[in-house]
């Protein structure tokens, strides 16, 4: 033991992988003890770990003093013992990407217990081929010859300069996408797209998609070990900040997967979240995100356990006082408190507003659909407003409300409110209520679908699965394809009349004249009570998927 702790004396010089007479010390105590023995060797020439492992492999305790920042590589180097004078094993050149080290150095512990041959490898920039590594040929330890420190500051700016050529904006985020599912291959793809959409409207750079289709999904880390390292890995090669999964990650998956790499872990929830934020406009809107960020944020606060906490009062019982784990929490739950108090306030304001509309005897008519479906868009071209509308996912999160006047003098409020996705994260669903309880006012739901979709039955099955949560199921709709000007003129109307609906295109008035006419005619039947308020519509035939005929 007092000779592994005097390794902690010795200095390397700043252009050596290591000294003759360290390497002759490790060899000789790993002969000796029938273990290997590494250690990990800052720039500077000072040993800032000694690892005793076993005969076959290192285990490398935590390295969060040496963050990788903004620098390619962490700092340090590896230089351990092979019993058997054996080449690097794929667990040393894993380890070797995973940690970003300098280089990796194995030597081999001859008969004698002196130096054999020496094992070098280090990481690769990007390149063609794909090839994260490069292991150079074995050479006596004697006949080895490198200096160190120009060799490192070469790769580093090597790999920095071929990074920056793979930037796209200056600033701007990348990321991969991660997809572990036991779904069709078809459904996976599909949803990886939608992934990806969400994530380049929120200002972040895909440099790849990985999925992986399964019997059964990892319960730890979703793609299993292996296969995790081996993104992990690729995901530094090719220089991403952020590692995306196409599903909601539990608090103890995220803390997992954090364990193997310190690049930051988002799912899809959080995509949705971040892109909500930035939307949001109105203090109504702002209220909401913020209300169900907090929501997704309190379960998966975590800290190093309870050891700390407060104890039960009394004499003998006073206990150090709280950790900063649970006064976060307890911020996040007043704050989470006070939010809902005032979405309450904004609730009352909006019930004032509706009795408003109510008194002016104006039929309602909401226009829902999957995001990015065209619900501003058509708003823009119904009412002739200038609704904010933009080719991506939750452009519009706030509620709009129009005036549409018809040929015959006669008039309804059009609504525009946020778009629905497939898995609604629950936090969104409870956080915007208020503004979709807005829709339980509208005489008619005008259902928009994206017909040029890749599977618009999905979309639709989505909308009608949100709208029965909320419970909404019974309320009148027509169905309107919108977009159809991206389809074949025969493939438009076959989808049209599957599904009873109406195919227009938003950016183009002259489709929309049949969608008036149908409205028209539904608002002319509505009934008139003397109390002032709409009667029901009156029950309508049902074509497949809820279109009005």
């Amino acid at each position: 033991m007092t000779r592994l702790e005097h390794l902690y004396r010795r200095r390397v010089p700043v252009d050596k992988v290591i000294t003759q007479e360290l390497a002759r010390a490790c060899t000789e105590l790993s002969q000796e003890i029938r273990c290997q023995i590494g250690l990990l060797i800052t720039r500077r020439g000072s040993i800032e770990q000694v690892i005793v492992g076993n005969g076959r492999e290192l285990f490398i305790e935590d390295l969060s003093r040496f963050r990788l920042g903004r620098r390619w590589l962490r700092g340090l180097r590896l230089v351990h013992t092979h019993l058997k004078n054996e080449p690097l094993t794929q667990d040393d050149l894993t380890d070797l990407a995973l940690l970003r080290l300098d280089l990796i150095a194995a030597i081999g512990v001859g008969e004698n217990g002196l130096p054999a041959d020496l094992y070098l490898a280090h990481i690769l920039p990007p390149n063609q081929p794909g090839k994260v590594y490069d292991v150079w040929t074995p050479r006596p330890f004697h006949a080895f010859q490198l200096e160190c420190d120009k060799f490192v500051e070469a790769l580093e700016a090597e790999l920095a300069r071929t990074a920056a050529a793979h930037l796209v904006r200056d600033g701007q985020e990348t990321a991969i996408l991660i997809s572990a599912s036991i779904q069709s291959r078809a459904d996976q793809e599909e949803r990886l797209e939608e992934l990806a959409e969400l994530v380049r409207s929120d200002g972040i750079t895909v440099l790849e998609t990985v999925a992986q289709r399964a019997q059964e999904i990892h319960p730890k880390y979703l793609l299993g070990s292996g296969k995790l390292k081996e993104v992990v890995i690729k995901a530094l090669h090719r220089g991403a900040d952020l590692l995306i999964f196409d599903r909601d990650l539990t608090p103890a998956q995220v803390r997992a997967i954090a364990e193997v790499t310190e690049m930051k872990v988002v799912d899809r929830t959080q995509v949705i979240l971040d892109i909500f934020a930035n939307r949001a406009h109105s203090r109504e809107g702002k209220v909401q995100v913020e209300l169900a960020q907090l929501r997704y944020l309190l379960p998966r606060l975590s800290g190093r356990g309870t050891a700390l906490s407060r104890l039960g009062g009394g004499i003998g019982g006073r206990g150090p006082g709280e950790t900063k784990l649970e006064t976060d929490r307890r911020r996040v739950r007043d704050r989470i408190d006070h939010l809902e108090r005032e979405l309450v306030s904004i609730a009352r304001q909006r019930d004032q507003r509706r009795a408003r509309r109510a008194r002016h005897l104006l039929p309602i008519i909401s226009i829902v659909g999957y995001t990015n479906a065209g619900k501003s868009t058509l708003l823009n071209a119904l009412t002739e407003s200038h609704v904010p509308a933009q080719d991506r996912p939750f452009e519009t999160l706030d509620t709009s409300s129009r005036r549409l006047r018809f040929p015959r003098d006669r008039e309804v409020i059009v609504t525009d409110t946020v778009g629905f996705i497939r898995d609604l994260p629950q936090s969104l669903l409870g956080a915007f209520r208020t503004t979709l309880e807005e829709l339980r006012d509208a005489d008619l739901l005008l259902h928009l679908v994206d017909a040029s979709a890749k599977d618009p039955a999905a979309q639709m099955k989505a909308v009608e699965d949100i709208l029965a949560e909320l419970d909404l199921g019974r309320t009148p709709r027509l169905l309107v394809f919108n977009k159809c000007d991206r389809l074949h003129d025969d493939e438009a109307e076959t989808l049209c009349r599957r599904y009873g609906g109406v195919g227009v295109s938003a950016l183009s008035p002259a489709t929309l004249v049949p969608l008036i006419d149908r409205l028209a005619q539904a608002v002319a039947e509505v009934s008139r009570p003397s109390s002032g308020s709409f009667g029901h519509w009156p029950e309508p035939a049902h074509a497949p998927g809820g279109a009005l005929n």
